[in-house]
């Protein structure tokens, strides 16, 4: 059984950085690319970004572009997101989630395993 944790989250500072880890536990062979999802208190939960274990490709939704990295270490089964100069709407949950195509999609319905989410607050 696929299980994804997701670590990392925390309080930062307006302009501060943090770097969120998904480890991928338990066999995972059909999971072949996987995604940063956050939700804000109120909103709906957004894509923020996909790394395919595939081809290594990497998909960012608009919103984030140039202030988030995502990056994967297949040895490692873990899919990080770092995210520098924060801003306080960057405050939410954050999910990872896994797909079973290595084609990264930005709609949630889309990813059939998601992790409990780590939570991000961005306050001075």
């Amino acid at each position: 059984q696929v299980q994804l944790v997701e670590s990392g989250g925390g309080l930062v500072q307006p302009g501060g950085s943090l770097r969120l880890a998904c480890v991928v536990a338990g066999f995972h062979d059909d999971l072949h690319s996987i995604g940063w999802f956050r939700q804000a208190p109120g909103k709906e939960r957004e894509a923020v970004s996909c790394f395919s274990w595939t081809d290594g490709r990497i998909v960012y939704a608009d919103a984030p572009r140039g202030r988030f990295t995502i990056s994967g270490d297949k040895a490692k089964s873990t899919v990080y997101l770092e995210v520098k100069n924060m801003k306080i709407e960057d405050t939410g949950l954050y999910f990872c989630a896994g797909r079973d195509h290595y084609v990264c999609k930005r709609d949630p319905a889309q990813y059939s395993y998601w992790g409990q989410g780590t939570p991000v607050t961005v306050s001075s």
